[in-house]
């Protein structure tokens, strides 16, 4: 019988951890505080927002949405980032994206400083994740964190494991190439360039789509063999409107060993990975 990689019971197992290092934090008079900056009303993105500060605040982290124009200019912008990153007591910021075709040209990975750069775009902690001199200090970008937690508390092991990654993002596919490399496993990063993907993936232990295409992966991405893993990154709607990943789950679920659903798999893990991060951030803050 196929596994189904779900997180509900990992989320309610690490926001108990959670919720108590918050009480920890709180007795020495830190509140863990969430900045995340929001431009325009993109419905996506104001429902991803809005998704954080509920969790933010269920575990007893403080989050502000700073909500700005879709016009909103350049320079105000920027005087709003360097606000936050010069506010002591916010932990940590994102930036939601995608931001408006005017803003876009801003490198959005330098703005926050690296020690509130809970999303893990910085440069320096990009560099610690491709040099695997991760520390305390550094903070892994959260999909591909999540994912990793996702199949550790499966006791699923990529050690030695070959691994096809679709889709070559610098949220998901090239930072979860190294993580993944990192602990290990042997990553083939496959794109829209990328001949016969079939042909790659069939040769796979594990298969990772964060594309963006609904029902992409079907039946034949697989080697037959039923003893695959596949983790579905993709959020997309499908012709009937309703919520689907990249994977054509009912085709797919009894001809893998495992499979991650959507939603209900890899998207709670991203919050719960940004919420480890902001703790780690309050916790570095205490230490200084």
């Amino acid at each position: 019988m196929t596994l189904i990689l779900s997180s509900a019971p990992i989320k309610k197992k690490i926001s108990k951890e959670l919720k108590a290092e918050c009480k920890v934090l709180a007795s020495k008079g830190i509140i863990p505080y969430l900045k995340v900056i929001l431009v325009g009303s993109n419905p996506a993105s104001i429902i991803y927002t809005n998704n954080k500060k509920i969790y933010c605040e269920k575990i007893g982290a403080r989050c502000d949405i700073v909500r700005l124009d879709e016009n909103v200019d350049s320079s105000v912008f920027l005087t709003t980032v360097k606000q936050i990153n010069e506010d002591l007591a916010v932990d940590g910021c994102i930036i939601q994206l995608p931001l408006p075709k005017h803003l876009a040209h801003l490198n959005d990975g330098k703005l926050i400083n690296q020690s509130k750069d809970v999303d893990g775009f910085h440069p320096e902690n990009i560099y610690a994740l491709l040099s695997n001199q991760l520390s305390d200090k550094h903070f892994i970008s959260c999909t591909p964190k999540g994912i990793v937690t996702l199949l550790q508390e499966y006791q699923i092991s990529v050690y030695k494991k070959r691994v096809a990654i679709i889709g070559r993002s610098m949220i998901v596919g090239k930072p979860l190439a190294f993580l993944l490399t990192n602990l290990n496993a042997t990553v083939t990063l496959c794109h829209s360039q990328t001949p016969n993907i079939s042909d790659i993936t069939k040769n796979c232990d594990i298969i990772v789509s964060a594309v963006g295409v609904a029902n992409l992966i079907d039946k034949t991405f697989l080697s037959g063999e039923k003893n695959q893993i596949i983790i579905d990154v993709g959020m997309n709607t499908d012709t009937y409107g309703q919520l689907c990943g990249d994977v054509d789950f009912e085709e797919v679920q009894n001809q893998v060993l495992a499979i991650s659903p959507v939603p209900g798999g890899v998207g709670p893990m991203t919050i719960i990975s940004l919420a480890q991060n902001l703790l780690q951030a309050s916790k570095n803050r205490v230490s200084l």
